[in-house]
């Protein structure tokens, strides 16, 4: 299955994004399209969703030169629609110092880009979006270490969704979902849903994802494992055309309603 990522709250200027991200795993592919939160991503002028390797080189970080994270643009019909590359292969694309590190360096490259209408997320690593935090590289932080890592990883994204089966399955672990994933989950699903689902921390395939409203969309796998990427790429060219003023002050408009009817609930 393959499911969409959401960005989350750092980068305030790209109000005008909507986010898909595919991965694919088993028999069944499946579709999010996910608000990006008011201050997600630098810029203001794209949707978001993922793609294949034409790499660049260029990110690299202090901690190690290997490319985690990769970009491609497209061209032709497709110029405007930026391919964001997942490639953490012997990790499963967990999230690590350097995998974060060059994500929120990639995607911050994006920011006075005007040509940048819509960006694609896509793990390149077979049978998986995304492991989830690297506990063993987590083990070995100290407090103040573990702090900022935790800080930069929700800085960058809420969940990213997960593939074949989804799930916070921390409990499962002794541990709580983190990254805002508490918080999170109820706005998706139901604070009653929610609760069931990080109390047991049961897992859900695509179709009942589909039924709880977790994502949009499930499909059907493809032969070449990439059912979710063709409906991202599907997506991004419906959304592509759109007038972007239009586009960004709907999502501003949306993003700010919702944060207002969460903040009348809490009081």
């Amino acid at each position: 299955m393959a499911f969409l990522c959401r960005l989350a709250r750092r980068w305030s200027h790209f109000h005008g994004l909507s986010a898909l991200s595919p991965a694919s795993v088993g028999g069944t592919s499946s579709l999010n399209l996910h608000r990006l939160e008011e201050d997600s991503l630098p810029g203001g002028r794209f949707s978001v969703l993922g793609y294949t390797l034409t790499h660049c080189r260029w990110i690299q970080t202090e901690a190690s030169e290997t490319v985690e994270v990769d970009l491609k643009r497209l061209d032709g019909k497709d110029t405007g629609i930026v391919e964001v590359l997942m490639c953490r292969q012997k990790a499963r694309n967990a999230l690590g110092r350097v995998f974060v590190a060059q994500m929120k360096a990639l995607v911050s490259s994006l920011q006075s880009d005007s040509a940048v209408r819509v960006v694609v997320f896509r793990s390149l690593v077979p049978g998986v979006f995304c492991a989830g935090a690297d506990l063993k590289e987590r083990a070995e932080m100290n407090q103040s270490e573990s702090d900022l890592f935790v800080h930069s990883l929700r800085s960058l994204m809420t969940e990213i969704a997960f593939s074949a089966q989804m799930g916070l399955i921390e409990t499962t672990r002794g541990l709580l979902p983190g990254a805002g994933g508490s918080q999170r989950l109820p706005r998706a699903v139901g604070f009653a849903l929610a609760k069931e689902l990080i109390f047991t921390g049961k897992k859900v395939d695509g179709q009942r994802a589909v039924e709880i409203g977790l994502v949009n969309r499930a499909t059907e796998q493809s032969p070449d494992g990439d059912a979710a990427y063709k409906e991202a790429l599907i997506l991004a060219r419906e959304i592509l055309p759109q007038a972007p003023i239009a586009v960004r002050m709907a999502k501003e408009a949306m993003n700010r309603g919702m944060e207002v009817c969460y903040l009348v609930l809490s009081l």
